[in-house]
């Protein structure tokens, strides 16, 4: 892609080499990454503009200042160009760079002559420079705003996004000089530039004159500019880590020849996962006639690979895993980034966690991995895992590697990652498809199909030299076989954009993290951290407004992970909880109001009751209006002849798989202890045997042993539809997966706003349709009025209520409930006792998780995802396609009434009622209820061995579903017409002029005034009082009563200490005052008082904002005083807030009542208390140079609020933002 060079090109041509404007005159000096810089210029060399980028492609590349040393390499670029690029670039044929042309493009003052190469191996492939002009195009310097730009891009490495990529970088320098617009002539033929142009984002203007199209971009950024720059960062770097994760070669670097080892273990690894790709074994050592090891073709080089396999196949290894001493990992990188080789998985230790020596080392790699365009995981890394059926790749040091699933896993330590790897491998051991046979190393072989407590992908990035979790998060966000993102994070290198990418991802897909080294003193070897300022309950309040769920140990980040990963979110906090143990019942019942939880009354079903009881009893709670998820108990029923296990845990895992059928749109939680065989049945999942029910099914009664209706085309066992990509950029957000507030007015109804689709909850199934029968468990579970039951139960009964189907015997899948209604969406999660103890805190003790199919049966060889999980919705509720329900006010459905997503809305309650592909049953009205991507699939039941962590993992979920819901309507950063924008940012400018200091300045009070006053803050005045004449003056001007304050920072805002005296209604009490003021504390120079007019009475309140190096901008709010602070009782949310942050703020502290009338006092202004934090927030987000504001005491009353005291801190370097151009980082 290339433009023409215009007033660039005539001078080069009339005036000659380096004549125009500026012209730099440097000498080379060696640089440290090999290229010559200027040792004496007008202008430094720019080290900050260097940067690794990650392309289109998913490759990398290095973005640099173009040096008087480039000359070389400048005439060898020019010369792999085609004729016809250089005739775009040129408008005319120009076959070689003269003298004068090659001088001229490689010095620069870089302030009016910039030029930046794209470099890949050392080499240049790409060129972008500007220069300066003026209003009529004529070349100048500042303060001529405007510039010419043109480009030149290697036809072979034309495609690759790298024009858009260098626009980027050099808008960013000509903004940091002083450029404000660029003006560029392009041929109309050259249809890829005027598209890399078009596609940027910027205001641009076109026209097109003497045959040439002339655009003028503005380079302001703007909301445009700034998505098209993440839209295509999220698609480099998916892509990146698409290439690592599904290559089609391997070569494990450094298998040794005997047993044993890392290099061996990898190896053996990948053969017994099965990996689908190419597999090759290198050693330097192999002898010259060796072919194989452990069946594999042995090499003693990567480039002897290609050297012997190249002519046929091009490049076939995509990924080396590296397994040698780190003194010979640079050779074996060169030898990889010659041979082509895509991303590097390096195992190898002694970096940066072994000393200063060791950082040097681990810098040097990720720049020469980077350099061949590679990326890099590690080193010290774990390995990776990819168990997507198309792949099968297993390059870990894993024992055993969990069954397909669900779950994406990082972690950024190996010894967390083995404890993690083994509860997933234990817990999801029972799924379809069962946990794979041990390999020749004791690691797991091809797995079955996948089940929701399986494994998608394992990262795990040691000392995440290069590839971070925020890489990690840009891959699941677009991997449909990744539904719950799970993430072990010891640091964060760029933690806005990582609450930023979570954000997103929240929006679709739960993503829960472990923070470990939260305190000073316990960063992690290895890892470049940030530091951070904040307390660590800051960093947890901002990653909960990202949606992020952040437990605090690795065993809940197994227990909330595989609780969303195979049951749907809770619609609510209300809790059902049933059981046989009234005492443990109880104890439930503690365990939810200690988590915020809302239980109802717990049912003692006595410990007589049998499975079918706890299927009835679990039927009539899931169908009841008032709860949202159901807690089960469970201890050893007594028969007549005693307690007796055997059996009992089968028998009542298939009851309750039965039961949770019923409504799969609902979650379900069993605490057990001591019974029987019950883990293990829930880990079982039911599966079928050949021509019959599988073990650990549920026979209710009246079942005759036929199946149950089968489901449409596409449910057969084994195959997955692609899932759907609603709710990513480009689609409709009405379909997307996040639930959304209602439109009263779609079907008239006048639903609640609580009343949200459930259905698109994770793991949660279609909704859909009742019949028109009575209003009981058993009716709204019927599909017709008379509540006759699918499987050929009894008329009407709980017992023949919800039986789910049974496979047939080929492995289709026949969809259980085909006529039942779920009604309200409600979870179903299980308590049970703890497996064999493992590795680490999340390896012990924890029980394995049900991979039971709806209705307890799935078709043998059956895949898929949890029943009638769609990633998608037909449409938010109270839309077409979504329940209606029956006008009640909690805008719930009664009676079971309601349709199925995507069929029509019907008023009345005789929908038709049908699951995900299944046909409508006989004699109803209506058609299927198909979710688009999906199909009846595996409902895994997740089993705790305690209630506390049933239920602590159940609250997470009822949080996050609440954030998914509010997400879904999403909030907004309102217009103010009173704020003054551009005044502030001239007062600003004024301010630091001239200012040396990074630390920054603190404003004068009258300058930190006016500031806020532009964005409509308005301060109340306060004159100095160094007397007690000049304190009667003041009180005058302002007008009685007034307040008379020290100012001094040691007794500012302490009344408690008598610093503060209110409501002096005349010249005596002011007088008395300030006398007792100076003879308690001090002179008046020391208490510098002042004297302010009074505030209506209210709540105080303090509002801060503050630019944190790693976390950000960000705003605080709490109430003022000293027990708050105490108590930390401070809420935090990122800038910029949006109107529903700013009221979820004041609402999130514990003393929150006290502004919404605590014990008959008059609720306060809240509304303009939301206000102030917007603005507030809009005055740091526009002006990245404040990096401070305090406002305290803020004083809010019934009707309005006052803001008493402000200080504002400016810094004349800001901290970056997330707004500059793409780069990776270096550390």
């Amino acid at each position: 892609m290339q433009t023409e060079r215009g007033a660039e090109r005539d001078e080069s041509r009339d005036n000659g080499p380096g004549a125009g404007p500026g012209a730099g005159t440097a000498g080379p000096e060696p640089g440290a990454a090999g290229p010559g810089r200027p040792a004496a210029a007008e202008h430094a060399y720019p080290d900050h503009w260097e940067a690794d980028v990650v392309l289109r492609d998913g490759a990398t590349a290095r973005i640099r200042p173009i040096t008087a040393a480039d000359g070389d390499r400048l005439v060898s670029f020019y010369e792999q160009v085609s004729d016809e690029s250089k005739y775009y670039r040129f408008f005319a044929p120009y076959p070689h760079l003269s003298a004068k042309d090659v001088h001229r493009f490689t010095h620069h003052d870089f302030v009016d002559r910039v030029g930046l190469a794209v470099t890949v191996g050392g080499e240049f492939i790409a060129t972008v420079r500007y220069d300066r002009i003026d209003r009529t195009g004529r070349p100048a310097s500042a303060p001529a705003d405007g510039a010419e730009v043109a480009f030149l891009v290697q036809d072979a490495h034309q495609g690759r996004g790298i024009a858009s990529t260098m626009l980027e970088h050099i808008a960013a320098v000509a903004r940091e000089r002083g450029i404000r617009r660029f003006a560029a002539e392009v041929l109309p033929a050259n249809n890829k530039m005027i598209k890399v142009f078009r596609d940027a984002g910027y205001t641009q203007r076109r026209s097109f004159e003497d045959g040439t199209v002339h655009l003028t971009l503005d380079l302001e950024p703007t909301a445009e500019s700034v998505a098209v720059q993440r839209a295509r960062e999220h698609r480099a770097e998916a892509r990146s880590v698409q290439r690592l994760l599904a290559p089609r070669g391997v070569a494990v670097v450094g298998v040794g020849r005997a047993p044993g080892g890392l290099g061996r273990t990898v190896l053996r690894d990948l053969i017994a996962a099965g990996y689908t790709g190419r597999t090759y074994a290198v050693n330097r050592a192999f002898p010259a006639d060796r072919r194989e090891i452990d069946g594999v073709p042995a090499y003693r080089s990567v480039r002897e690979i290609t050297g012997r396999e190249g002519a046929e196949s091009g490049s076939p290894v995509d990924l080396a895993v590296v397994a040698v001493p780190a003194e010979r990992v640079p050779d074996v990188v060169t030898d990889c980034g010659e041979a082509g080789v895509r991303g590097l998985v390096v195992l190898s230790a002694g970096y940066a966690e072994s000393g200063a020596a060791g950082r040097a080392r681990q810098r040097e790699l990720v720049r020469r991995a980077r350099s061949y365009g590679m990326r890099i995981i590690g080193p010290n890394s774990f390995g990776v895992i990819n168990n997507a059926e198309a792949v099968r790749l297993n390059a870990s040091l894993a024992p055993y590697a969990p069954a397909p699933g669900r779950i994406g896993l990082f972690t950024q330590s190996g010894a967390i990652g083995i404890a993690l790897l083994a509860a997933l491998h234990r817990r999801g051991a029972g799924l379809p498809g069962g946990a794979a046979p041990a390999g020749p190393t004791g690691a797991a072989g091809p797995a079955g199909p996948a089940g929701p407590a399986g494994l998608s992908t394992f990262v795990s990035s040691g000392n995440r030299a290069d590839v971070s979790g925020n890489d990690i998060l840009q891959y699941w966000y677009e991997d449909p076989d990744t539904d719950v993102a799970l993430l072990y994070l010891e640091s964060i290198g760029n933690p806005r954009k990582f609450t930023r990418l979570a954000r997103r991802t929240a929006a679709v897909k739960p993503v829960v993290v472990v923070k470990g080294a939260r305190h000073s003193g316990s960063e992690p070897p290895g890892h470049a951290v940030p530091v951070a300022r904040i307390p660590d309950a800051a960093v947890d309040a901002l990653l909960r407004q990202a949606g992020v769920i952040r437990v605090d140990t690795v065993t809940e980040l197994v227990d909330v992970g595989l609780l969303l990963a195979g049951q749907p979110l809770p619609g609510g906090p209300r809790v059902a909880i049933l059981g046989n143990s009234e005492s443990l019942g109880l104890l439930t019942y503690d365990a939810c109001l200690a988590e915020g939880l809302r239980p109802l009354p717990p049912l003692d079903l006595t410990t007589g009751a049998t499975p079918a009881h706890f299927r009835a009893a679990l039927v009539r709670a899931l169908a009841a209006d008032d709860c949202d998820a159901v807690v089960v108990t469970a201890i050893p029923w007594v028969r007549e002849s005693g307690t007796d296990e055997s059996g009992d845990g089968e028998e009542l895992a298939g009851a309750l798989r039965a039961a949770a059928t019923a409504a799969p749109g609902k979650p379900v939680v069993v605490v057990q202890v001591e019974l029987g065989g019950l883990t293990g049945a829930l880990a079982s999942g039911g599966g079928p045997a050949a021509g019959g029910r599988g073990a650990g099914t549920f026979a209710p009664p009246g079942y005759d042993g036929s199946p149950a209706p089968s489901a449409g085309a596409g449910a057969s066992g084994g195959t997955r539809a692609p899932g759907d990509r609603s709710g990513r950029p480009g689609q409709q957000p009405e379909t997307g997966p996040v639930p959304g507030y209602p439109d009263p007015e779609a079907d008239g109804t006048g639903a609640a706003p609580e009343a949200v689709d459930r259905a698109g909850a994770p793991g949660g199934a279609p909704v859909t349709a009742g019949g028109a029968g009575a209003g009981t468990p058993e009716a709204g579970l019927s599909g017709t009025s008379t509540g006759t039951s699918a499987a050929g139960a009894g008329p009407g009964g709980t017992d023949g209520a919800g039986t789910g189907a049974v496979g047939a015997a080929d492995g289709t899948k026949a969809v259980p409930g085909a006529d039942e209604s779920t009604g309200p969406g409600r979870p179903a999660v299980a308590a049970a006792d703890g497996g064999a103890g493992g590795a680490g805190e999340a390896a012990g003790g924890m029980a394995a998780v049900s991979g039971g199919g709806a209705g307890g049966a799935v078709g043998a060889g059956g895949s898929g995802r949890a029943a009638g999980k769609p990633e998608t919705t037909g449409a938010p509720e109270g839309r077409a396609g979504a329940p209606t329900g029956s006008g009640r006010g909690d805008g719930r459905s009664g009676s079971g009434a309601g349709v199925s997503a995507g069929a029509n809305p019907a008023g009345g309650g005789s929908g038709a009622s049908a699951s995900a592909g299944a046909s409508p049953v006989d004699g109803e009205a209506g058609g299927p209820a198909s979710v688009p991507g999906e199909e009846a699939g595996v409902r895994g039941i997740p089993a705790y061995p305690a209630a506390e962590r049933a239920v602590r993992a159940l609250a997470e979920a009822v949080k996050y579903g609440q954030w998914r819901r509010e997400a879904a309507t999403g909030g907004k950063v309102p217009e103010y017409e009173d704020i003054d924008e551009a005044g502030a940012a001239e007062l600003v400018g004024g301010l630091l002029a001239g200012e040396t200091d990074a630390r920054g300045i603190t404003l004068a009070p009258g300058d930190a005034h006016a500031l806020l006053a532009a964005y409509g803050i308005r301060v109340e005045p306060a004159l100095p009082a160094p007397g007690p004449d000049e304190a009667v003056r003041a009180a005058e001007r302002l007008g009685y009563p007034v307040a008379l304050k020290t100012t001094a920072p040691h007794l500012r805002h302490r009344a408690d200490l008598g610093g503060v005296r209110l409501d002096l209604g005349g010249e005596a009490q002011l007088r008395r005052a300030y006398r007792e003021l100076t003879e308690l504390l001090g002179k008046p120079v020391e208490l510098q008082p002042v004297v302010q007019a009074m505030a209506p009475r209210g709540v105080d309140t303090v509002v801060r904002a503050v630019v944190d190096p790693a976390v950000g901008p960000y705003l605080s709010f709490g109430l003022a005083g000293v027990a708050s602070e105490l108590l930390g009782d401070t809420a935090h949310r990122l800038i910029p807030v949006t109107d529903r942050d700013a009221a979820g703020q004041i609402r999130s502290i514990r003393t929150a009542p006290l502004l919404f009338g605590w014990r008959g006092s008059a609720p306060v202004d809240t509304a303009a208390l939301e206000h102030l934090l917007l603005r507030v927030s809009r005055l740091v987000d526009d002006h990245p140079e404040v990096v401070g504001v305090g406002l305290e005491p803020v004083v809010v009353s019934p009707a309005g609020l006052s803001v008493l005291g402000a200080s504002v801190r400016l810094a004349s370097t800001p901290v970056p933002t997330d707004l500059g151009p793409r780069r990776l980082p270096s550390y």
